[in-house]
């Protein structure tokens, strides 16, 4: 298949504005010493600031100004796609010959068993909201580019990554403007510089890599410490993926792929890869997934190691993150492109906002309602499946990393010298 065959099967996904924010919400401090607050009048919403922020019900990555003919993706969990799912995309019941499909009304003994289901109140109903705005709250002065960043949703403790050590901060730092970090971890070699990191999933613990010939595994509570290095077979590690139940990581170097048993400490398999596909890795259930400059996008099975897919992109691969169903893919593109691919299905999607970058970051929210691109020295959060704009942002240097907490809390963005802490509101 061809470069541009292949451009042509993505559907095009548009990026939209909702409402305008609401009145009472003034801009960010424009000096260090001022800390936006909300204002004390205005009450917070108990729920969703627009219906497209609601997880309830069907959700779809909607096509906009595309034919009926057109592919559409059903955000749904893989138990209710049932067995057409496999074969690709369906149309709904009755649409081929425009009538609707017959069923039985319910029995007389069906509907007094529904009437005797007492009704559930509305405060009652959980709704994975995403956030309305954000408030810029403090700064983390790291002292040196900020090329990783983590935090815990837990304890809101922050780990930012650079050059020749960690610093850790708490949580009261995260609203002020220039605090001393609960601590600093030296890295052995002061000349190693820290590239990526990852939290696992308990959020006890950490494991980083960069310029360095070790992965190094830490434990975090009850004070951060190192539990074990990992001696890699590369100089420089770009990117780093730890498996949902953290048995399996994965570490991209150039033209290779490691993959680590977490809980025996072993190298698995020195995989390669194609030598420009390297840049970044993630692993969604027993696949996992590669891209980088040669504008390619390789997926992988970790059982037989055997290529799977290959997807070509024209622009350069910057990074790749999976929602928290593990069904959907998002990768960032140089020029600002966001793929979206079903991890097992034929169903690929595109939003463009057509601008050439540097830096292009994109988290998942654990609660999976809205994930952040950061482009540059902007900051886009987007609701999913819908792709509404719910806020931007923007920095006045490059951001290099960005971390959501697992509590959908805090946003925090690495850049030059310090981290840049913004609270979510809803």
């Amino acid at each position: 298949m061809s470069e541009e065959k292949e451009e042509d099967s993505f559907s095009i996904l548009t990026i939209y504005d909702g409402p305008e924010k609401r009145p009472g919400l003034s801009s960010q401090p424009e000096q260090p010493g001022e800390v936006c607050r909300p204002p004390l009048d205005s009450p917070r919403q108990s729920g969703p600031a627009h219906p497209d922020m609601s997880w309830v019900g069907p959700q779809q990555w909607a096509p906009k100004a595309l034919g009926s003919s057109d592919l559409q993706a059903t955000w749904l969990p893989e138990a209710e796609l049932g067995e057409g799912a496999e074969s690709g995309l369906s149309s709904p019941p009755g649409s081929e010959s425009d009538q609707p499909c017959p069923s039985p009304p319910p029995s007389e003994e069906v509907w007094s068993l529904l009437r005797e289901i007492p009704s559930v109140p509305d405060e009652a109903v959980v709704r994975r909201r995403a956030p309305c705005d954000s408030w810029k709250v403090g700064r983390l002065q790291h002292g040196k580019n900020v090329y990783a960043v983590a935090i815990s949703g837990s304890t809101h403790h922050v780990y930012t990554c650079g050059h020749g050590y960690i610093r850790v901060w708490d949580e009261s730092a995260l609203h002020a403007w220039d605090q001393a970090p609960q601590a600093q971890l030296n890295l052995q070699d002061r000349q190693n510089c820290v590239l990526t990191c990852k939290l696992f999933p308990n959020e006890q613990s950490l494991i980083t890599g960069g310029v360095s010939r070790t992965l190094t595994l830490w434990d975090l509570a009850p004070t951060p410490r190192v539990r074990a290095q990992l001696a890699s077979t590369g100089p420089k590690c770009y990117s780093l993926a730890v498996s949902s139940n953290a048995r399996i990581c994965l570490a991209s170097f150039k033209g290779f792929v490691e993959i680590w048993d977490l809980q025996n400490q072993i190298l698995i398999r020195k995989h390669e890869v194609p030598l420009y596909g390297s840049r970044c890795v993630d692993i969604v259930g027993n696949k996992f997934w590669t891209g980088g400059e040669d504008t390619r996008l390789y997926s992988w099975d970790l059982r037989s190691y055997q290529r799977l897919q290959q997807h070509e992109l024209k622009h350069e691969v910057l990074s790749i993150t999976h929602d928290p169903s593990e069904e959907w893919l998002l990768v960032g593109l140089r020029m600002s492109e966001i793929i979206i691919l079903h991890t097992h299905r034929e169903e690929k999607f595109k939003a463009s906002l057509q601008k050439y970058i540097y830096h292009h970051n994109l988290k998942f929210s654990s609660c999976g309602s809205y994930f952040v691109s950061t482009l540059d020295q902007s900051i886009h959060c987007l609701a999913a499946p819908s792709l509404q704009r719910l806020f931007q942002e923007e920095e006045s240097t490059d951001i290099l990393c960005c971390d959501v907490s697992s509590d959908s809390q805090y946003l925090v963005t690495g850049s030059k010298n310090s981290a840049t802490v913004y609270q979510l509101l809803y």
